[in-house]
């Protein structure tokens, strides 16, 4: 065990290092930004029609692009990353040129593009696509074997982006309106993809293709293929907006294990329609999928690998015993069906708003069923867990994500805002109107801090600052003398402000106000400065200057 610690130490810095020198592409720039061959045309359909063949780990299909015209341009990009290729590509059947740029293809389209008109391409392609060789981590495709040697395939490319298998506008400020997925593969397999399910065609050729509809908005890396000898069951959910329905795809050698751990679903579900609102998608309904790598958060299909044990992997992350009550990859991956799928980031330098939601929502979940300290033990337990390495907030138009600690200290960082707002029902209030709000959308980080402060009637803009862009943890020093308690911020942001939340001596939860300047208050006695735990700060208790 000391040896993997020291190991992935070791990894963690290295990877801290090479992010601090990274120098950015070309290709960076073409996959990040909002270039002038993507901003002049909306986004409106895919269907993405591909056959698997996993006796070769290749690919070959097509993709319908259907689109709206925002503004005349004749050029359109479509990315699709080495080594897979676009073969041809048609609009109203004539065939177009293009050409190659790294990783994106620019077309040159014939027809004269006329704002508001709506146009659509075909796009065929094929190849090997990316293995990945740690999902979900690097991305690609997976392929395995089940126990009786048949495959096991699956998809997962968040970060890396979804043209790592399929041609598409891999930018994430544009969503299809709606999405068609149709995945041929050898029989008996069956392939689970996002939406419902609504044909299976029997080919001549010994395969089947699964005909997937997703009624939604999708993000791009949501998109999955998921491909196994599955057995499936279904059940239902009476929630928040009436029926959901749900459906459970394991494989026939865990299905006993499947069928209890994934009784997790439903508890899951009230908590964070509790918390956050109506699950976004309910036609599409909510599927759950045993893959082959530890899981991920595709849109309406949910993918599972943790063994079929509570905690991470069996492990507590938070060191409290709070996170062995529930399945860890059943609460966080289904926590982004609201913070990711519903509401999506613009550009990849802020995911925090995908993953510190996220990891709050463990906590909210761990709060929903065994009580508010509880959930507080589990949030706090995971601060030793935060590197304080880089900022949370990643590099804008390059594709490019802030530090790990967008976890971690991100969820520390809302259970801290909490406490600043000291209104649970308010608190609450705010994560329900942010999904309602911001329903199906993709958001900027400005947008969810002008939204948070403004609900909660405080200016949280220096909070933000301090925890997003700035790596040190805001320190509380104070003395005690002479019956005088003086106090101030230290180690924060110009202009740190954050009231914080102290014991005062008859026991009562009183409010201090502190500044980078001193202040004081008279006190009885010279006991040491009891902070509320909740605040993710340090607290120092300094000399006198006598």
């Amino acid at each position: 065990m000391k040896v993997l610690y020291t190991f992935a130490l070791v990894f963690l810095l290295q990877l801290a290092a090479s992010a601090q020198t990274y120098i950015f592409t070309h290709d960076d720039t073409l996959r990040g930004s909002i270039t002038k061959e993507r901003a002049w045309w909306d986004l409106q359909f895919y269907h993405l029609n591909v056959r698997v063949q996993p006796q070769d780990s290749t690919l070959n299909g097509s993709v319908t692009v259907r689109y709206k015209v925002l503004q005349p341009y004749q050029t359109l990009q479509i990315d699709l990353q080495r080594p897979m290729n676009i073969s041809r590509v048609t609009q109203d059947g004539q065939t177009l040129s293009f050409r190659r740029d790294g990783n994106a293809f620019f077309i040159d389209l014939v027809k004269k593009q006329e704002t508001q008109k709506q146009e659509s391409l075909v796009i065929e392609y094929s190849g090997r696509p990316h293995v990945a060789k740690r999902a979900p981590w690097d991305g690609g495709f997976s392929w395995k074997k089940d126990k009786d040697g048949l495959p096991f395939v699956a998809t997962s490319c968040q970060g890396l982006g979804a043209s790592v298998w399929w041609p598409c506008k891999d930018h994430m400020y544009d969503e299809p309106d709606s999405m068609r997925i149709s995945v041929t593969v050898p029989k008996p397999l069956m392939d689970v993809s996002n939406g419902r399910l609504r044909s299976i065609t029997e080919n001549s050729d010994g395969t089947r293709t699964f005909d997937w509809y997703v009624q939604n908005p999708i993000n791009n890396y949501g998109v999955n293929v998921n491909i196994g000898n599955y057995v499936s069951w279904t059940d239902t959910l009476n929630g928040e907006k009436g029926t959901l329905d749900l459906s459970f795809y394991a494989l026939a050698e865990n299905l006993d294990k499947a069928k209890a751990q994934f009784q997790q679903t439903k508890p899951m579900l009230r908590a964070f329609e509790h918390w956050f609102g109506p699950y976004p998608f309910y036609e599409d309904s909510y599927k759950l999928v045993e893959v082959p790598y530890l899981g991920m958060e595709h849109q309406s299909s949910v993918t599972y690998g943790n063994g079929y044990k509570n905690g991470y992997l069996g492990r507590d992350l938070s060191a409290t015993g709070w996170g062995l009550k529930w399945d860890f990859i059943i609460i966080h991956e289904s926590g982004h069906e609201w913070y990711a799928n519903n509401i999506t980031y613009k550009d990849q330098a802020d995911m925090w708003i995908h993953e510190s939601f996220t990891n709050y929502s463990e906590n909210l979940y761990t709060e929903y069923y065994y009580g508010k300290e509880a959930g507080s033990d589990y949030v706090i337990g995971c601060r030793k867990l935060i590197r304080n390495d880089k900022p949370i907030i990643g590099t804008y138009n390059v594709n490019r994500s802030g530090s790990g600690d967008m976890y971690y200290k991100g969820g520390n960082m809302l259970h801290t805002i909490r406490q600043i707002i000291n209104n649970d029902e308010k608190w609450r209030g705010i994560l329900r109107g942010m999904n309602k709000t911001f329903y199906h959308q993709t958001v900027t980080t400005q947008q969810i801090e002008d939204y948070i402060s403004n609900e909660a009637g405080i200016n949280l803009s220096k909070v933000f600052d301090q925890y997003l862009r700035d790596i040190r943890i805001p320190v509380l020093e104070y003395r005690i003398e002479k019956k005088k308690l003086s106090y101030r911020w230290n180690n924060v942001v110009e202009g740190f402000d954050m009231p914080i939340k102290y014991k005062a001596e008859n026991g009562e939860w009183k409010t201090l106000k502190p500044t980078t300047e001193w202040k004081s208050i008279k006190v009885k006695k010279s006991s040491a400065l009891d902070v509320d735990r909740g605040f993710y700060i340090e607290v120092k208790k300094i000399a006198s200057d006598s």
